[in-house]
């Protein structure tokens, strides 16, 4: 065996072709460490141009922690040496692999491979969610991985305990073919030359020139720039580039990102452009000034969608893994250019464009699309790059729109997929999987080792045609012993079981994890047959199938009035509602429930009237700022008990004078807010809806939004009449009384000292 010459071998390969070559040094760890610095020897690349991620230290080159790998994204090297031997992910794998530069390569320490199916790690580890142990995590990740190790193009294999060449990692070795981009003519751009001088490939060039559409100013008409490339074709450097030459005209111009780290790119590329213009006037957080009178500068998304300070021009990175909620609130701005990954693990340009396209397209914007198909750091149809998206599954996709144009609840049937059903039928594995990421921008290449992996995790599908139109991911959470729910109670982290440990954590129920429930972790259907009822056929066929093996179905999501409106139609009640923003969607969390036995009812049925016991408090605090169609939403979803929305709220006597004084007289809310408070939520919780329940009979969907703004969540007359479109203050208070006047006609029936009060004014 000589790795160095094999890895001499394999780096002028790929030097000649600007691709890049995969070099996998299987067996003992050690041994594996010393091949990879005879490899690098071999190779002649320095020390300084290779990092080495693993969890051990004293290394001469430049070591990440695996836990670190996300800091690598937008770098470059020439050598990553990947040791997965400790702290191995697919995630960690999907991060580093794109960090490799054309002509360098890709080295990976594993165990031996034909043993690594059965040698779980950490990872693995972390599957093996209570009550499960890791015994009965699966190895199909593992076992897809070492097959495609074994057949790809490029991908050379050394077993370094045999001392032997398994693979020598042959591929096609013709010449790169480079595009060479020139820019426009003079007469036909806005942005300076030097802009375009800097770009490195034809299709960067020409999505530079599509977004001088955000600079033009000949109508008033709202401009819009979507671009969508896969990872490494240089859309962040074409947004620095082009919010570069939109400052240097003097713009004010507001980048946002998922996070600063990936606003690197855009802030690396707008600051050599000034260089390039010798237009830098200052730097300071995040924010570059020219001495034009411009300015590029970053805020977080919920900051950025407000905003601040009326930029010219938004620039929203990676806008698949922003909240739709937020990316709307962005077109609000004179011109918006959305710039999102299709492939590739930051999330997924397609499930942006299906989740979020409708409200461009009814947006008044005129709006470019342009794509980016060619690489950056090395030529197109690199070895390593298609191995790593047939590896982590980065390109999968559901069936075509036609395949699936004709689903109906009565053409589709119900399937139970088994994890090892989708370990050995590739093209249903990418159909479901393909789904599920286009439904979710947070869908990771981990998720696909859950998929596959994962004892707790449960997949169910509905099909058309032998193809997947629907699909639902559910988690059984449950189960758990008396040793594990008293740790949870104390404050231990229980993996696996949300559900539960909200439960019993926050809400300090410890028998909330004695009955067995399926979370529906995720739920899809395809963008070509939505909204025929497939999502609720498939939740109906789940609990059908499970209402004899489980205690409840439940769910957890970013509430919006449409999803709330979708599960509770689905027979799902409300039990909490967190107080803090999910991160992922930048919603408050819904907690729902939909029991299927007497614990199961047992269980909702507490956490739903300790929720209405608190949430008049949490609404004038912590939620104080949450939609108030989510609100109503909420409350409505929340089941009944017989005194709560029929009959009459408990009001003493000199309340229900000054209610009725607010409704037909002088009377004022601020006297006795509680008792409008107590009206209002009886009024709302378990039906309060616009087409249907008693309560929607007596109030107005937008009286209903009063009473959440003013009443339950305390917002002052004008705060609530300027943001549900009253002329003046005096006109939303004429409303209250209205509202008021209604619920005293529906609740104060019967009532003694109601119809006493009311024949005074009357009279």
């Amino acid at each position: 065996m000589n790795v160095a010459a094999l890895a001499a071998d394999l780096r002028a390969a790929a030097r000649r072709t600007d691709h890049r070559r995969l070099l996998v040094l299987a067996g003992d760890r050690d041994a594996g460490i010393d091949a990879a610095y005879d490899a690098i020897e071999g190779a002649e690349i320095s020390t300084s141009e290779t990092t080495l991620v693993t969890t051990r230290e004293g290394f001469k080159f430049d070591r990440v922690d695996p836990k670190q790998a996300r800091e690598l994204l937008g770098t470059t090297r020439t050598a990553v040496v990947c040791d997965a031997h400790e702290s191995f992910s697919p995630n960690v794998l999907g991060r580093l692999v794109g960090t490799v530069d054309g002509g360098g390569l890709f080295i990976l320490l594993a165990p031996p491979l034909d043993a690594w199916p059965e040698r779980p790690g950490s990872f693995e580890s972390s599957l093996a969610v209570p009550p499960y142990d890791v015994d009965e995590v699966g190895g199909r990740f593992r076992e897809r991985l070492v097959a495609t190790l074994r057949d790809h193009p490029g991908v050379a294999i050394v077993d370094v305990d045999a001392g032997t060449i398994e693979r020598r990692g042959a591929a096609d070795d013709d010449a790169p073919v480079r595009s060479s981009p020139t820019p426009p003519r003079a007469g036909t751009r806005v942005f300076p030359q030097a802009a375009y001088e800097a770009c490195v490939t034809t299709d960067q060039s020409r999505a530079l020139h599509a977004l001088e559409a955000v600079a033009r100013r000949e109508t008033d008409e709202k401009q819009a720039v979507v671009v969508e490339a896969d990872r490494g074709r240089g859309k962040s450097s074409a947004a620095g580039l082009a919010g570069a030459s939109l400052a240097a005209a003097g713009r004010d111009v507001l980048v946002t990102a998922p996070d600063r780290r990936n606003a690197a790119d855009v802030f690396a590329r707008a600051r050599e452009l000034f260089a390039d213009l010798d237009l830098l006037a200052s730097e300071e957080d995040w924010d570059l000034r020219t001495t034009s009178g411009g300015r590029v500068r970053f805020r977080s998304p919920t900051e950025a969608a407000t905003l601040p300070g009326d930029p010219d021009v938004v620039l929203v990175d990676e806008a698949a893994a922003i909240p739709v909620r937020l990316l709307s609130a962005f077109l609000d701005a004179p011109s918006v250019a959305f710039f999102t990954t299709v492939h590739g693990y930051e999330g997924t340009g397609r499930g942006f464009s299906v989740r979020f396209r409708e409200q461009l397209i009814e947006a008044d914007h005129d709006v470019v699309d342009v794509s980016l198909g060619e690489p950056i750091r090395y030529a197109p149809n690199d070895p390593v790059e298609t191995w790593a998206f047939r590896a982590l599954l980065l390109d999968a996709r559901p069936p075509v729109d036609g395949l699936v144009a004709d689903a109906s609840p009565s053409s589709v049937d119900y399937r139970t997929l088994t994890a090892d059903e989708l370990a050995t039928d590739e093209h249903l594995l990418r159909e479901v999987f393909g789904l599920l990421v286009l439904a979710h921008y947070r869908t990771e290449p981990d998720d696909l080792a859950r998929l596959l992996d994962a004892p707790n995790l449960r997949v169910r599908v509905l099909e058309h045609a032998g193809h997947v139109v629907s699909v639902a991911l559910l988690a059984r959470e449950g189960g758990l012993d008396a040793a594990t729910r008293r740790a949870m109670y104390e404050g231990e982290r229980v993996r696996g079981n949300m559900l539960p440990d909200v439960f019993t954590s926050q809400l300090r129920d410890e028998d909330a994890g004695v009955p067995v429930g399926y979370r529906v972790v995720r739920i899809a259907t395809h963008h070509a047959a939505r909204s025929r009822g497939l999502g609720s056929t498939l939740l109906a066929e789940i609990r059908a199938e499970f209402e004899s093996v489980a205690d409840y179905l439940g769910v957890g999501y970013g509430a919006t009035p449409e999803l709330l409106s979708f599960w509770a139609e689905n027979g799902y009640e409300t039990v909490h509602l967190a107080t803090t923003r999910n991160t992922s969607s930048g919603e408050y969390s819904a907690l729902m429930l939909d029991p299927l036995s007497d614990a199961g009812r047992a269980l909702c049925d507490r956490h739903a009237r300790w929720f209405r016991d608190r949430v008049p408090d949490v609404l004038v605090d912590q939620l104080r700022d949450a939609d108030p169609d989510v609100v109503r939403g909420t409350l409505a979803a929340c089941s009944v008990d017989e005194e709560v929305g029929r009959g009459t709220p408990d009001l003493s006597d000199r309340e229900w004078r000054v209610v009725v004084g607010a409704a037909s007289g002088p009377g004022q809310y601020a006297t006795a807010p509680g008792a409008f408070r107590r009206l209002a939520l009886h009024a709302l919780v378990g039906g309060a809806t616009d087409d249907g329940g008693q309560a929607a009979r007596t109030l107005t969907a937008r009286e209903e939004r009063l009473l959440v703004r003013k009443v339950l969540q305390a917002q002052p007359w004008e705060v609530a009449a300027d943001e549900l479109g009253y002329v003046s203050t005096r006109q939303c208070m004429r409303s209250f009384g209205a509202a008021c006047e209604a619920l005293v006609d529906r609740y104060g029936a019967g009532v003694d000292v109601v119809a006493t009060e009311r024949a005074r004014f009357e009279d």
